[in-house]
């Protein structure tokens, strides 16, 4: 057995060769950690990775490979992404962009998208990372060489420009009115021997970080979690290429009815997503009565949607109408239904407190809830920290929010968090932050009462 890196365009195999014997793989794309797991290999390091113009490597295929106990590092670019939203699960994350994923310093994926050749070119870089422009100007600032104004507007800009259109050479020729002449002619004359490149750092530090580990002889990777093995996980096992593209101008149509099938095998799913349907048909049976959702809320609603999606560019829209059965043109069909279900959303949300606590009756949950609910009240009564919030438990908010995320949920942090509040019918923020506040005095210090005998 032995250790592979998925690796590209952030460090070169001369490098590599260098700091370890690893076997090198060219950029992970979805189903290559699936493959690779099967040869039980002792540990994988994810430094590069595709995600533009094919489907990026799932979740799941990382956190099956750990159950089969291998090692998995993640650092530098695709891997820090996928480090950061699975370290609660045992991925290992090395380095500074690691960290500042998983301490929501930074948050979108184009911080670490480059645009690069192919691998005959050695993934020659074509164009510069957000977060090397970054951690160049931190140091720039740092020594003196440009003051805090101008780094934060050419930080600004370089955050506007397309990934692939970011260089240097742009920054610096787009100066404008926030931006201070002199510091720009002194950063340019310092770029050439000052320039960080984080992501290679980063890849270093995380192949030095899986020597010591395997220099130690350690045993297999012992996960805490449990895997859930799904209909989708089946599917993709049992695929004879798992994670190939299929090809679709070969493949027959497929029925509306197969799909629903599919669904149904699933009950829980098929539940929630029919609850969902039936609000929508709500909202679009309105659609004579009511006067489209107004201009910035239908724009703040698209935006939302394509983000949640990572439809970022008019290709990216056009994929997915394609995968989903969809004509192009049907998108703007589908953004004026998601606005007008947002204002229907918006209005019943103010009334559908009785509604809800209705319902948990009917299911039958009622009474387990409201235990809990009352044990918690007693327990944080005890002390007078019914009104707690971050400030009092010697954190910050944000902080709070990643707990409940990554920890209590397993998953990444929403695009949003104010929305996401107010889909709790949430009016405020803060009244989220308080309920997640008792929520871990409750399960991490108080242990469903355990002091209370």
């Amino acid at each position: 057995m032995t250790a592979y890196l998925f690796v590209g365009p952030s460090l070169s195999r001369t490098e590599i060769a260098q700091l370890c014997d690893f076997v090198c793989l060219p950029p992970v794309a979805q189903g290559d950690v699936l493959r690779l797991a099967r040869a039980r290999p002792r540990a994988i390091g994810i430094i590069d990775g595709y995600f533009d113009g094919g489907p990026a490597v799932w979740h799941k295929e990382i956190l099956w490979a750990m159950t089969q106990g291998i090692h998995v590092f993640g650092s530098a670019s695709m891997g820090a992404l996928r480090a950061a939203e699975l370290h609660p699960f045992g991925m290992r994350g090395v380095g500074r962009i690691f960290e500042a994923y998983r301490d929501c310093d930074i948050e979108d994926d184009d911080e670490v998208a480059v645009l690069h050749g192919p691998a005959e070119t050695g993934y020659v870089t074509l164009s510069e990372p957000l977060v090397n422009i970054r951690a160049t100007l931190e140091v720039a600032e740092r020594t003196g060489i440009v003051g805090r104004g101008t780094r934060v507007a050419m930080i600004e800009r370089a955050k506007q420009v397309f990934y692939q259109d970011r260089s240097w050479e742009r920054l610096l020729a787009d100066v404008d009115g926030n931006t201070d002449t002199c510091d720009v002619r002194q950063l340019r004359e310092w770029l050439p021997q000052g320039r960080v490149d984080r992501k290679r750092l980063d890849a270093c530090d995380m192949i030095a970080a899986m020597c010591a580990l395997l220099a130690g002889n350690p045993g297999p990777l012992r996960t805490t979690f449990h895997f859930e093995w799904t209909d989708m996980w089946e599917i993709a096992t049992r695929a004879p290429a798992a994670g190939a593209p299929v090809n679709r101008a070969s493949a027959p149509e497929l029925p509306d009815d197969w799909v629903l099938d599919e669904l149904r095998l699933d009950e829980a799913a098929f539940e929630s997503v029919r609850q969902r349907a039936m609000l929508r048909r709500l909202a679009a049976d309105g659609r004579r009565s009511r006067p489209l959702p107004d201009a910035a809320v239908r724009r703040s609603v698209e935006r939302q949607l394509r983000s949640r999606l990572a439809l970022f560019r008019r290709a990216d829209v056009d994929r997915w109408c394609a995968d989903n059965g969809l004509d192009a043109g049907d998108f703007g069909r589908l953004v004026d239904d998601e606005a007008r279900l947002f204002e229907l959303e918006a209005r019943l949300d103010t009334d559908v407190g009785s509604a809800l606590l209705d319902e948990l009756r009917v299911g039958g949950d009622y009474a387990r809830v409201a235990a809990r609910a009352r044990d918690k009240q007693a327990a944080l009564a005890e002390g007078g920290r019914q009104e707690v919030m971050p400030d009092d438990l010697g954190t910050t908010p944000i902080k709070l929010v990643a707990w409940y995320f990554e920890k209590r949920l397993g998953r990444t942090l929403p695009d949003d968090v104010s929305a996401y509040a107010r889909r709790l019918g949430l009016v405020r923020l803060a009244d989220f932050y308080r309920l997640l506040a008792r929520e871990w005095l409750y399960s991490e210090e108080g242990k469903v009462g355990a002091d209370r005998k």
